[in-house]
């Protein structure tokens, strides 16, 4: 689990609460007719701009939003320089029981088709088709938050209006006016606050953890290919430390590394 998502929200949350017990009462800031407007309304101008399928596959991709469920490019690295390793002494038909294996379906298939002799182009070109459509698949989730984060707010204005109208309407009595314009403005408060509390920074979110995820993915391809080609290990370790971070290659870079020596040649790998 992400605990600084989650952490965010109360966080924010709980400053909010906080500014309104000093002030007064928590009990004037709620109201369910300015939560039906803000999140019934927003969410119903989501089905008019999305397809409901679309809109229901997002809520599976929201927990992306919530987990660090992402491959350690040093793990990358030295499982792909063990399986190099392995390919070179042995032949790429010793990979099956490693595929077999696998738990990453992108990792085994595009393994598989090395193992199956297809053309390098051919591999490269599946794999980049898999990875376009992953990005779609993300880009399409944060699309929905990125629009839920626009809508609210202006949900929200719109309750504002209607209440607004309802105050304008009774201007006989006085002492309404002051409560009736507070109720109003409740409705503008949720819009913002959902917006920017939540829809925006989730898209935010689910936008980083894809990237991280393509990149990794990108260099699983690279490794890939590199096996098929027959790169030396120790090369295919540094092109593979090109989708790492700074603080990843200093990793590898500080000594923080094992040789293994098979058949007189030797492999440094990551030690993680």
């Amino acid at each position: 689990m992400d605990f600084l998502t989650i952490m965010g929200i109360v966080l924010g949350l709980g400053l909010v609460m906080g500014a309104i017990f000093n002030g007064g009462s928590l009990t004037i800031f709620w109201s369910l007719p300015s939560l039906m407007i803000v999140i019934g309304g927003s969410f119903s101008a989501l089905l008019v701009k999305f397809q409901f399928d679309q809109v229901r596959m997002v809520f599976n991709i929201t927990k992306n939003a919530f987990s660090t469920d992402v491959a350690d490019i040093r793990d990358v690295i030295e499982n792909f320089v063990r399986l190099s390793q392995k390919a070179r002494r042995e032949g790429l038909l010793s990979l099956e029981q490693d595929i077999s294996e696998m738990d990453d379906p992108f990792v085994r298939n595009g393994l598989q088709m090395v193992v199956d002799g297809l053309e390098p182009e051919m591999v490269r070109r599946i794999m980049e088709t898999e990875l376009d459509t992953l990005s779609a698949r993300h880009n399409l989730g944060q699309e929905v938050f990125k629009s839920w984060g626009a809508l609210a707010p202006a949900f929200g204005m719109i309750g504002t209006l209607i209440g607004l109208i309802q105050m304008l309407s009774n201007l006989n009595d006085v002492n309404a006016i002051g409560p009736g314009m507070a109720v109003a403005l409740i409705t503008t408060f949720y819009g913002a606050l959902l917006a920017n509390l939540v829809f925006l920074p989730m898209a935010g979110k689910l936008e980083i953890r894809s990237g991280e995820e393509i990149a990794v993915k990108e260099a699983v391809m690279e490794a890939v290919l590199a096996i098929q080609a027959g790169i030396n290990p120790r090369v295919l370790q540094e092109r593979l430390k090109a989708f790492a971070s700074p603080r990843e290659k200093k990793y590898f870079e500080e000594g923080y590394s094992s040789s293994r020596k098979t058949d007189g040649e030797e492999v440094v790998i990551g030690n993680v």
